[in-house]
């Protein structure tokens, strides 16, 4: 399968970690899922795949909750509205015609 094609399978898999607010269960569920999507090279399993799929997801959102949780910084948390509008500003200087 060419890169391209697996580049646009999966969007980034965003930074969770010392943020205000906290990522959410949902935030955390959904980057398992983007991850299981890239390593698998799918976006939907087949039905004799389903299980195994579903099983991995359950288990990259335990383990990455377990290391949010875990984890500790003398950093200040970041704040998400914030570092969006830097990320915009990034993506319009680099997609933006010179």
């Amino acid at each position: 399968m060419p890169r391209r094609t697996l580049a646009a399978m999966c969007r980034n898999i965003h930074t969770l970690h010392n943020f205000e607010p906290p990522a959410t269960p949902d935030e955390v569920q959904a980057a398992a899922l983007q991850y299981v999507r890239k390593i698998s090279g799918t976006t939907k399993p087949s039905h004799a795949n389903q299980e195994a799929f579903d099983l991995a997801v359950q288990e990259i959102t335990a383990a990455t909750t377990r290391l949010l949780a875990g984890l500790t910084t003398t950093a200040p948390p970041k704040d998400r509205e914030v570092e969006a509008a830097k990320a915009k500003a990034r993506a319009q200087l680099r997609f933006t015609p010179r």
